[in-house]
Formats: C-alpha cells, sequence, structure tokens
C-alpha cells in the first residue's frame, strides 16, 4: 500500500508576513499615481473633442449675433454696419452658407453698390437650397435692374437693355414654388408678398427692356427752336400764383396714385429684401 506523503512544512521565506505601514503607503501611492496617469491621458485623449464642441457652441451663438446686428443695422438704415456684421457670418461658414453672402450682398445694394452686392448675391445662389433660393433671385435681379437704372441715367441704352434683360431673366427663372404660401411664410420680408413681387418685377423689368431698346443712341438730338427777337409778354404775377396752384396739384395727385411709398433708386425699382 502506498504511503501518502504528508504536506511540507513551509520554509520561513515563504510564510506570508504582515504588510508594514511603510509598505501600505507606498502601494496607496502607487495606486494614486496610476489613477493620476489614466486621468490625464483621458483628458488628453478627449481634448480635441472639447474644443471641437466649444468652437461648434462659439460658432452657432457667434452666427446669432452677427445675423441679429446685420439685420437691424440694415433696417435702420446702417448699410456699413450691416455689411461688417455680415462679414462676421462669413467666418468658418459651416451651416446655411448662403446667408452670410446673402447679408453681404443685401447690404451692400442698400448702399448702391451694386457690382459687389451682385457679386456677393450669385455668389450665395449656388449655396441656397430649397425656398431659400426665392428671396436671393429677388434680390440678384433688382440689384441687376437697379444696374441697368444706373446705365439709363448716364445715357447709355444698350447697356441697360441688356441688364434689364439679365434681371428679367433671372427672375422668370425663379421656381414655381416661391410664388406658394410655404415660401411667403420664410420669407425675410413678411410685410410683402413674394408672389406679387415677382409678378411686378417681371413685368417692371420686361417694360424697361424695351423701352432701352427703342432708344436710339445714335439719334441726333433735335434742334431748338430759335428763340424769337419779338418781346413776349410777361405773365402777370396771378397767373404765376395760379400755375403754381396747378403744379401742386398735380404733384398731390400723381403721390396720391403712387401711395409716396416707392424706395430704391431707378425709376420704381423695389428695394432689397
Amino acid at each position: 500500500m502506498t504511503t501518502l506523503h504528508s504536506a511540507a512544512e513551509a520554509t520561513p521565506a515563504e510564510r506570508p508576513s504582515n504588510p508594514t505601514p511603510a509598505d501600505a503607503a507606498a502601494a496607496l501611492l502607487a495606486a494614486n499615481r496610476r489613477r493620476r496617469s489614466i486621468r490625464r491621458w483621458v483628458a488628453i485623449g478627449t481634448l480635441p473633442l472639447t474644443l471641437a464642441a466649444l468652437l461648434f457652441v462659439g460658432k452657432l451663438l457667434s452666427m446669432y449675433a452677427f445675423a441679429h446686428q446685420s439685420i437691424s443695422s440694415f433696417v435702420t438704415g446702417g448699410y456699413a454696419e450691416s455689411e461688417s456684421a455680415a462679414r462676421g457670418q462669413d467666418f468658418l461658414n459651416w451651416f446655411e452658407q448662403f446667408k452670410a453672402p446673402y447679408n453681404i450682398g443685401t447690404a451692400l445694394a442698400g448702399a448702391d453698390k451694386l457690382p459687389q452686392a451682385r457679386t456677393e448675391l450669385e455668389r450665395a445662389l449656388p449655396l441656397a437650397q430649397g425656398l431659400d433660393v426665392c428671396y436671393v433671385r429677388i434680390n440678384l435681379s433688382l440689384v441687376v435692374e437697379r444696374q441697368g437704372d444706373a446705365a439709363q441715367a448716364k445715357g447709355d441704352a444698350a447697356k441697360a437693355a441688356q441688364f434689364y434683360g439679365e434681371a428679367l431673366q433671372i427672375t422668370a427663372e425663379t421656381p414655381k414654388e416661391c410664388s406658394s404660401d410655404e415660401a411667403q411664410n420664410q420669407s425675410p420680408d413678411q410685410n410683402r408678398d413674394m408672389k406679387d413681387t415677382l409678378d411686378q418685377n417681371q413685368q417692371r423689368q420686361q417694360e424697361k427692356q424695351q423701352q432701352s431698346q427703342q432708344q436710339k443712341p445714335d439719334q441726333d438730338p433735335q434742334p431748338q427752336p430759335e428763340e424769337s427777337e419779338q418781346p413776349q409778354d410777361q405773365p402777370s404775377q396771378s397767373d404765376l400764383d395760379e400755375i403754381e396752384k396747378k403744379l401742386n396739384e398735380g404733384a398731390q395727385d400723381r403721390e396720391n396714385q403712387t401711395g409716396g411709398d416707392q424706395e430704391g433708386s431707378g425709376g420704381g425699382t423695389d428695394k432689397p429684401w
């Protein structure tokens, strides 16, 4: 029969010893160092995400602030301030990218800086989506129409007709959805009906184009009749008073018919939205 050996007795070196206070303190310090190291690496790893989140929130807040300032300044006629605020929107313009150039172009149009305004609005047009295209097209067509008005005022009928044709094309290419109630609800100017504005712009621009095309730029001015050397009777003071009264009455009638509220330059061109 095989006899089992009894368990061997542990040697003094193998016997567990009770930890001393110094050993416990050292172990605690080592554990704390490991935790601090873990926290440090976690902080380093999440730092880019934290910075991105702060930048995101800051950008959103600045966009609303700049947009509000741009709109408020435009309403009060501070076109330079409106342009400056809109350019603040253009920095890191990640959201609704069309709004910054749209607001810049609208402010420049208010200040009659038409070529610069057209450039910004043309930059905004391909960035706009859905019904946002509507009021970008309206302002762009108005700016081009006002360029035609400026050319007409300088006597360049051919150039004016070209601008009016471009403005008419921009208006005619406006999507049909822009005449809907939904488009009106998204309009930045609720006091003006978008459908009526589009119809009026198209009719007015077409009339201006036709008038410019009918003018002959090389046409000689009509000769003025020679002044008669015969002395003419001078009107009396009562006749002058009567003429002035009729002129004043006619001016008042014209003001009542137009409503006295036409804005913008160039023969009734509408103001930007």
